[in-house]
């Protein structure tokens, strides 16, 4: 008797992981509320992400998918309204879930580190970059300013900033996007954490710089222990990741090795980013596939499938609008989905990026 395709995983089997290394960093079943009009809005709703030693794990999805708001809650950088209201993130053996301020503080820079989207808005325009990689490296390290100093030029240099015994008196605007992102990298890697977290690091960059920027940070991650990379760019996913979680509405969708879901896609969703990519190979002409309707508004909650309205496979399928699909294993060991229809998607549906 054949199985259809709708089949092919029980309702009650868990995702079934790849062998991979045991996690420095581990989120189990985080979700992260906000207060709003008609009452709690959970922008992170159940969210499990492991990543191990030397991986770069890549969060992907469209702006508001809660790729950003899941590491702020992870690293104790919510705002003040915000809460955690289920869950746990250990982090090198410490679940941060509960933490005081002040050891949290503590984990930050020395364990755990990110680095923001924004570089302009991330450094302080009235004290030089030297000046505030002092106060970074001080707050956690007993050591005289002169030392810190000398600290705060070798990592200038690090991060490759032209002359840094000169450059480290200057001021935020003296230096051009891509040299700011690089001393906010710097002041990232400045305690040597273990776990890196960069938060859609070449924006606004030119593609040169991007390039640059990019090298930069696999170096430090093969130098220094593990990168998660935020971004909405399946290209530099392609390029730079080992692992990939697609997220949507809050949730992660689809996740597993890159070869995995980019050779066997098993979410619409995934499908439809990839669709919607341009092409160098393609002609001018040629039409790009957006993603139809918009996405959901922030922490509402449908009773069936949040992308039910914008999926190709959903058309007159009762359960898409009625059962919230589980994150379950599809095609790969490893590689799971929250789509109730993921057999019916393949190879064939994903185009691949190099």
């Amino acid at each position: 008797m054949s199985t259809s395709p709708t089949t092919l995983v029980s309702d009650s089997r868990p995702p079934q992981r790849r062998s991979r290394p045991a996690p420095i960093l581990s989120i189990r079943k985080l979700s992260t509320a906000f207060p709003g009009a008609a009452g709690p809005l959970v922008l992170v709703d159940d969210i499990s992400l492991d990543v191990g030693p030397g991986e770069t794990l890549a969060v992907v999805g469209e702006s508001g998918s809660g790729k950003t708001m899941t590491f702020l809650s992870a690293i104790g950088l919510l705002p003040s309204y915000g809460r955690i209201i289920a869950g746990q993130v250990i982090l090198d053996g410490h679940d941060l879930v509960g933490l005081d301020d002040e050891s949290i503080r503590r984990l930050r820079g020395t364990t755990i580190a990110m680095v923001f989207q924004d570089p302009l808005s991330g450094l302080n325009p009235v004290f030089t970059v030297g000046e505030q990689l002092i106060e970074v490296i001080r707050a956690h390290v007993p050591l005289s300013r002169r030392e810190a100093k000398a600290r705060a030029i070798g990592l200038l240099e690090r991060v490759r900033i032209p002359d840094p015994s000169r450059r480290v008196n200057d001021y935020p605007h003296q230096f051009s996007g891509g040299m700011r992102q690089r001393i906010l990298i710097a002041m990232a890697i400045a305690l040597q954490p273990k776990v890196l977290i960069a938060d859609e690091p070449t924006t606004a960059l030119d593609v040169t710089v991007q390039a640059e920027i990019l090298d930069l940070l696999s170096e430090l991650q093969d130098e220094t222990g593990m990168l998660v990379l935020i971004t909405h760019d399946l290209g530099i996913v392609a390029r730079h990741a080992d692992h990939v979680a697609v997220m949507y509405a809050g949730r992660v969708v689809e996740e597993g090795a890159i070869d995995s879901v980019f050779s066997t896609t098993s979410h619409p969703y995934t499908v439809s980013l990839f669709r919607s990519i341009p092409h160098l190979e393609a002609s001018v002409d040629a039409p790009l596939t957006p993603i139809e309707g918009q996405p959901p508004q922030a922490g509402s909650r449908r009773p069936g499938c949040a992308f039910e309205l914008r999926c190709f496979l959903s058309a007159g399928r009762a359960d898409c609008r009625t059962v919230r699909p589980a994150l379950l294993s599809a095609f790969s060991p490893g590689q799971s989905s929250a789509c109730h229809h993921w057999g019916e998607l393949g190879a064939a549906s994903a185009r691949q990026i190099t």
